[in-house]
Formats: C-alpha cells, structure tokens, sequence
C-alpha cells in the first residue's frame, strides 16, 4: 500500500473519515452512518443556504453512494432529517462506482422532463469506512490506497426564472456499459477474500476494459457533438481500414473543436494520461483532474465537480464555454454530461469553492505533466 500510495500523484493533505484513522479501523454500521452524516448534512444545509430555498421547495432528491447501502437509505435520511415533504420524489443509488455522478445528473434530467417546475438535487458522495478492506490481497488493496473524501451538492431545475441566476445549462447526457459481457462484469467485483474479509478485488484487464467502452462511448458522443468536418475524418478512416488499409489507425476526432473543458475519472494518472492521449488533450486539459487528484484523491462520483470547481477558482470557464463531464465506474460504464456555462462567473463561487485556500498553489509541476503518468 505504501508503494501505491507513493507513486499515486496523492498529496499529504487529502481526507480520510475519523474512523479510518483509528488503530485499528473502526469499520461497522455505526462509524459509517456518523460518516455520512458529517458530509451530507452540512453539504445540504449549504446548498440550500446558497439558492435561498427550504427543503419543502425540493421535488427531487438523488443521492449515490457506492459502497454504503444502508436501510433506511442515504436519500431517506436526508428526507428525515430535513422533513422533506411527503410526496418529495427520492432516489438512492448504490453499486454504481465513480460513475454514478454523471448517471444522478442523468436521472434527474430524465425526471425533470416529465416533471414541471421543480427543483433536483443530486448529491455525490463516497462512504470510505464501509469500504474499507482490511485483509491482505494485494488485488483488493488498491481502493485503500486511492480513494478519499470528498462530496458534492447541486441543485438542478426546469424553472424559466431560474435562467437569470444558474451557472449552466445541461446540454447532453450519453450511457453505455458492458455489463453484459462476462469477463467485463468481473473486472471489479466486492467479495470476500479466503479469510472472510471483504473487498473490492481489481483485475488486471481493468484498464483496456475501460479503454474500450470509452472509445465506443465517445465515437456515439462525438457523432452528437463534433463539427461535420471531424465527423468526417473519422467516418472515412473507419471505412479505409475496413476496405482497404486494415493495418491503418482510425482517426480519434478531435473533441476540442467542440469543448474547451474536462472533468476526467480520477481513478489515477495512468488513467488520465491515457484519455488524455486519447482525446488528444494537453497538459492544461488534464490540469483539474490531476490537480484534483493530487490535493483531493479519487473521490469517486463527487470528483467531476471539485475538477470544475478547480477551473472555476482558476476563471477559465467563461460565458458560452462547453465542459465535458466523463464517469468511468466498475463494470466498466461510462457516462457524459456536457454543460454550456450561460453567465459570466468569475468570482461567483470563491466563497464556498473548496480551492478557496490553496488555489494559489496550483499547479503543482510535480504532477503537472501527463508524460508522468
């Protein structure tokens, strides 16, 4: 764990849950409810402060956390704690690993169309304690070694008002998985090790597993997105490697000439090296992922927004700008959202961006360069 640790492009001053710093961890029911509830109480109650809204005016609520399932759920304690009305439409998903922040935004957009003016909120969130693994099968190790926490809130809306005062409007969502392949269903998968204990066993086909669902997912988002002329390039050298030069490369198009920001899966810098090859992206496009990476660790599904966060800090993203959005959780699946920024939001957010102390410290040349990953 240590050599994972040392070569993970994870700084000192990531978080771990109180319990995860005894010795030895405390890992049972009781230690994971106190945990979610230190970090989705307070990320409600400034939501709600920030939009001037009461938990009564919320119709939709979405909380995903991967490795914590608790009876009631996670989105019924908040409905409990808050007094939520009866009739308030709560979902929890779980299992769903780092991609399930792409897929609540899914859900809720889904619900929205069919649902007028209401308000959504979807919040991101990851229970390290319950996902602790304290055996010793290196396969097993890596969720220990990686993750770290981290949550998000946001509030999502149909309302016309609502145009004058939100940062962004949600221009595309896209879903694929392969869970019905068998040897992609088993690349990560919770069991018990030979001594009972239970973990989150990675297998080494991961990584091309992950590569191949995201050059199909990005060839359908790219045919919704790209400009004509990059259409094009791609659909003729398909064709010429099929027909005529079948030791040919076919063509990646080229998603900067439709997107000026990206929020990448930080599940490590091998990862976010190689998307970034293959998006043909540059240091400066994978920043906020690695930087996210390096001060935040892999958050699982809440990390999107602390990478946007991040450009936001930095006042990159401007008025009319395009961010993309990309979940990779286990299975694999991949999911996208991309957004339009519709306002100037410069200095909007340094109240309660969580870059607020540190953002002067960034980047980190350390870690700053995708040829190290």
């Amino acid at each position: 764990m240590a050599k994972i640790v040392a070569s993970s492009g994870l700084s000192e001053q990531t978080y771990l849950p109180p319990a995860l710093l005894s010795s030895p961890p405390k890992t049972h029911q009781r230690e994971y409810i106190k945990e979610a509830e230190m970090i989705l109480l307070p990320l409600m109650d400034d939501l709600l402060t920030k939009a001037k809204l009461s938990p009564r005016d919320i119709d939709i609520l979405v909380v995903h956390c991967s490795a914590f399932c608790p009876s009631p759920s996670l989105s019924s304690i908040i409905v409990n704690k808050y007094s939520m009305r009866s009739d308030v439409k709560s979902f929890n998903l779980s299992g769903m690993g780092c991609s399930a922040g792409a897929i609540g935004i899914d859900l809720a957009q889904n619900l929205l169309k069919t649902n007028n003016n209401c308000y959504a909120i979807v919040i991101s969130t990851e229970i390290l304690s319950a996902g602790w693994y304290s055996g010793h099968e290196r396969s097993k190790l890596l969720i220990n070694c990686l993750f770290r926490m981290g949550s998000a809130a946001l509030l999502l809306t149909n309302r016309k008002e609502a145009s004058k005062t939100s940062k962004y409007r949600l221009i595309r969502t896209l879903r694929n998985q392969t869970a019905f392949d068998d040897k992609a269903y088993l690349m990560a998968i919770r069991e018990e090790d030979d001594d009972g204990k239970l973990g989150v066993t990675i297998n080494k086909g991961l990584l091309p597993a992950a590569g191949e669902i995201l050059r199909s997912h990005m060839t359908i988002l790219g045919l919704k997105i790209l400009p004509l002329t990059e259409k094009l390039k791609h659909i003729v050298s398909v064709i010429r490697k099929k027909f005529k030069d079948k030791q040919g490369e076919i063509y990646m198009p080229g998603f900067k000439t439709a997107i000026q920001h990206f929020c990448l899966p930080t599940s490590g810098r091998a990862l976010i090296g190689e998307i970034a090859k293959g998006l043909k992206l540059d240091g400066r496009d994978v920043e906020a992922s690695l930087m996210t990476l390096h001060r935040f660790g892999n958050q699982s599904s809440s990390s999107m927004w602390y990478e946007l966060a991040y450009m936001e800090a930095k006042e990159r993203v401007k008025k009319g700008d395009k961010v993309l959005m990309l979940g990779m959780g286990t299975v694999p699946k991949c999911c996208s959202c991309v957004w339009e920024c519709v306002r100037p939001i410069a200095g909007d957010s340094n109240k309660n961006n969580p870059w607020r102390d540190c953002i002067h410290l960034y980047p980190v040349e350390a870690v700053s360069s995708v040829s190290q990953t």
